[in-house]
C-alpha cells in the first residue's frame, strides 16, 4: 500500500490538488494556483498559491458534503496573521457541481471529479483512522481494558448510549426520563462553550443549549451518535426525526 497521495484537478484558471504525506499523519493538504495574467500558472516555489492543513475531522466533514448528507460545510483557519475561510457547498438546484472556495481561491467540480475526490477521500480517511490513530506503547499502558462502561440509562432503547466517560464530556447523568425527552441521531458539526450545532440524517441542522443534551456524547467532530435531549428543541425548530 501506497504511503504517499496525490490527486489533482485543473480547470482553464484554477488547479487543486489533494495531497497526503504519510498514512501515519491525521491530515491531508489542499493546495491551489491559479493562471495568471500572462497564461502561466502560479508557483509554489515562488511563494505563490494556496495551502492549508485539514485535519481528520474536517476530512470527515468535507465527506459528508459528498455523500449529500449535509449541503454545505464552512470553517476558518488562523496560521499566523493569515486568515482564511473555508467552504464546500453544493450549487444551488444541481446535486452534480460542488464549489470549493479558499480563501481568494475558487475551483468548480462537476459529476466525475465529484465522484473522484469522494472515492480517494473516502479512502484517505480510512487509511489515516487505520494507521494515523495507533497508540504508542506508553498510551496503550493507561488504557484498563477491563474498565466497565457507565450509564446513567437503563432503558434497552437507550443502551446505544453507554459511552466510556473516560472520553465523554458534560457530565451531567440522567436517572429517569419522561415525555419531554427523547433521542436522536446526527453529529456534531460545530461546538461552543454552551452549545452544540448536531446536524441529522434529513440533513437538518440546529444549536443546542448544552444545558438540553441530558446523555453524555463524544466531543469528535462528525461522529455518529445518539443523544438524549429535550423534546421542545425538537419542536422549535421542526426537525424531521
Amino acid at each position: 500500500m501506497a504511503d504517499k497521495h496525490s490527486q489533482s484537478f485543473f480547470g482553464q484558471s484554477t488547479g487543486f490538488t489533494i495531497q497526503s504525506s504519510s498514512k501515519n499523519e491525521p491530515f491531508i493538504f489542499l493546495k491551489f494556483i491559479k493562471k495568471k495574467k500572462d497564461d502561466t500558472w502560479e508557483k509554489f516555489s515562488q511563494g505563490e498559491g494556496k495551502t492549508i492543513k485539514i485535519s481528520l475531522e474536517e476530512m470527515i466533514m468535507i465527506f459528508q458534503v459528498l455523500k449529500h448528507k449535509i449541503n454545505s460545510w464552512n470553517s476558518y483557519h488562523t496560521y499566523k496573521e493569515d486568515n482564511t475561510p473555508i467552504s464546500f457547498s453544493w450549487e444551488s438546484n444541481k446535486e452534480n457541481i460542488l464549489w470549493i472556495n479558499i480563501g481568494t481561491y475558487s475551483k468548480m467540480l462537476g459529476f466525475a471529479q465529484i465522484e473522484i475526490f469522494r472515492l480517494f477521500l473516502k479512502h484517505l480517511i480510512k487509511e489515516k483512522i487505520k494507521f494515523a490513530t495507533l497508540l504508542n506503547s506508553s498510551q496503550k499502558q493507561d488504557i484498563n481494558p477491563g474498565e466497565k462502561q457507565e450509564s446513567s440509562i437503563t432503558n434497552d432503547d437507550k443502551n446505544d448510549l453507554i459511552l466510556n466517560p473516560n472520553i465523554m464530556t458534560n457530565s451531567k447523568k440522567v436517572n429517569d426520563t419522561n415525555d419531554d425527552q427523547i433521542i436522536i441521531d446526527g453529529f456534531i458539526k460545530t461546538e461552543t462553550e454552551k452549545a452544540l450545532l448536531i446536524v441529522f440524517n434529513s440533513g437538518q441542522e440546529a444549536w443546542f443549549p448544552k444545558s438540553a443534551i441530558h446523555s453524555q456524547y463524544k466531543r469528535e467532530i462528525g461522529i455518529e451518535q445518539k443523544f438524549l435531549t429535550s423534546k421542545w428543541i425538537i419542536e422549535k425548530n421542526k426537525i424531521l426525526i
